[in-house]
């Protein structure tokens, strides 16, 4: 049985890990744009798991892709021309598939949104 302290250290945990990813996911989503095929896809993630309504389950899987997403060493390097994001967009759309019912509509927009104007910072659509 889990007691009150392993409960509070767990939201404590999605809550740290949703502020690094809110930190470090614009600044990589910039750099990276011209090289990666799913921006829309980890934009309308990132939204989701940012979403008050989203069930808590979902946002710590889409944190967790996010988080790998951003994470500086990965199993494939980024900057290994071609296959540098494959392992990126492989975890991403792994979580995506196992929560996509919770990924909205709106989500989706508002990815569009923000590629379409190119408003690519937690500012301009947070």
């Amino acid at each position: 049985m889990q007691n009150l302290s392993d409960s509070s250290s767990a939201a404590g945990g999605e809550e740290s890990q949703e502020n690094r990813v809110r930190r470090g996911f614009w600044p990589k989503l910039r750099r990276s744009l011209g090289r990666i095929g799913f921006a829309r896809e980890a934009l309308a993630a990132y939204f989701c798991a940012i979403d008050p309504q989203t069930p808590a389950r979902t946002k710590a899987i889409l944190l967790a892709a996010l988080a790998y997403f951003i994470a500086p060493v990965d199993l494939v390097p980024d900057i290994i021309a071609g296959l540098g994001f494959t392992d990126d967009a492989a975890v991403l759309f792994a979580a995506w598939r196992s929560v996509e019912p919770h990924i909205k509509e709106r989500h989706r927009e508002r990815a569009k949104a923000a590629l379409d104007d190119g408003q690519l910072s937690p500012d301009s659509v947070d």
